[in-house]
């Protein structure tokens, strides 16, 4: 079974949002160097940056519009992004954008399901 491992959040203003997250609920906000994007840490992590509470997740805040936000999204983790999106192409889903690496960290792709959502896939390269 895969599960969610990830949300992100659109924002209009990043520094509006990310001073209304850190102060509501307590998270850890940090800039990837060169993007506009930000991680959402709302639970400790190992050395890997995987939550070491079972169950919980961390996110991402990019600008509305970046890399295609526009409403809340979760990801789910995947062995094989490539394998993924052609099951999700054969239920009548439809990739939105390219196959991305993530630093050292993995790759992203988003696709949108049957209902019009839009989800995120994650293939760690981390192991």
């Amino acid at each position: 079974m895969d599960s969610v491992v990830h949300f992100e959040i659109p924002a209009k203003d990043i520094k509006r949002a990310s001073d209304f997250y850190s102060k509501a609920f307590g998270w850890k906000l940090s800039q990837f160097p060169g993007a506009e994007y930000w991680s959402l840490q709302t639970t400790e992590t190992d050395k890997n940056r995987m939550p070491t509470t079972p169950g919980s997740i961390n996110g991402g805040m990019g600008k509305k519009g970046f890399m295609g936000l526009e409403a809340v999204t979760v990801t789910i983790n995947v062995k094989d992004i490539d394998a993924a999106m052609a099951t999700i192409k054969r239920l009548g889903g439809k990739q939105t954008g390219k196959k991305t690496p993530v630093g050292d960290m993995g790759f992203s792709a988003y696709f949108e399901d049957t209902e019009g959502n839009t989800i995120g896939l994650w293939q760690s390269d981390v192991e």
